[in-house]
């Protein structure tokens, strides 16, 4: 996928945020994790997100325990109007997201830094770069990541007919298939923009709409130290943190995870994958 074919990002920033405050409703984070269902914590309003210092704990993730692609029931998603934005879950759980991949040179020191520490993470690959990289998503399946569908060449889905949508998002999902093992149950719109199509073909597919809690908007390349800032500030339990592991020079993304992976740990938190429990 080329850059210069995107969007501005920045565009979409208001209609994304605007879609995130209107999604922050309980039935909607019912759709992840496991444990007892709990009120969801406010979605952040947009601007710079509130500090929420890291405390000490002796909590530490558990070893990975087996391999291969995660198995979730059988079945067809309900067709939202909303994408999910938050997981529930016990305790200090958080989600750590990856768009627009996978890249060969980015995403395996991005698998790197997460098998050293043995966090798995959510991938939402385009199926244009996922088809030259097939490799990597058999590597992600190997090592207990969640591949999502992110469409095949990153358009704007509510500028696309019917038709178009659902192409992009059934030749995302073949090659996923084929290379990870299984198809996606995870979708995403690019630039978070959903429209009522959208969801319906999403759940045709068998998947469910995840967006996010916290965007590091390092697709703008502030700084590593800005990523870090905004990954831990952010974090909370039932956060979906969103960063990129293509789309253009990453190397700032590769090396905040490198830092801020390790103190999330520490802190106490659980970096894990979504599990779709039917409702």
């Amino acid at each position: 996928m080329k850059k210069d074919q995107l969007l501005s990002r920045r565009t979409l920033l208001t209609g994304v945020a605007a879609l995130g405050a209107a999604g922050a409703g309980g039935a909607l984070a019912a759709g992840l994790g496991h444990g007892p269902s709990r009120p969801p914590a406010p979605v952040p309003a947009p601007g710079p997100p509130q500090r929420s210092p890291l405390k000490p704990s002796a909590y530490r993730l558990q070893p990975l325990t087996g391999y291969g692609a995660p198995r979730d029931a059988p079945g067809r998603p309900p067709v939202r109007s909303e994408p999910i934005l938050r997981m529930t879950g016990r305790g200090r759980t958080m989600m750590l997201t990856f768009d627009d991949g996978p890249h060969p040179e980015y995403t395996p020191r991005i698998l790197d830094t997460l098998a050293k520490h043995e966090v798995r993470a959510t991938f939402f690959v385009c199926g244009e770069m996922a088809d030259y990289n097939r490799g990597l998503l058999t590597r992600m399946a190997d090592e207990g990541h969640v591949v999502g569908n992110h469409t095949w060449s990153h358009p704007l889905l509510t500028k696309l007919s019917r038709r178009r949508i659902r192409s992009e998002m059934e030749r995302t999902s073949e090659v996923v298939e084929q290379a990870y093992g299984e198809a996606p149950r995870w979708f995403r719109a690019p630039y978070g923009a959903w429209n009522r199509a959208a969801f319906q073909l999403g759940a045709e597919l068998g998947m469910e709409p995840l967006a996010w809690t916290v965007d590091t908007l390092d697709w703008t390349t502030p700084g590593t130290g800005t990523i870090v800032d905004r990954v831990e500030e952010g974090a909370a339990p039932g956060v979906v943190v969103l960063s990129h592991d293509a789309g253009g020079n990453r190397s700032q993304s590769v090396r905040a995870l490198r830092r801020y992976l390790p103190e999330l740990l520490d802190s106490g938190y659980h970096l894990t994958v979504p599990r779709r429990r039917l409702i």
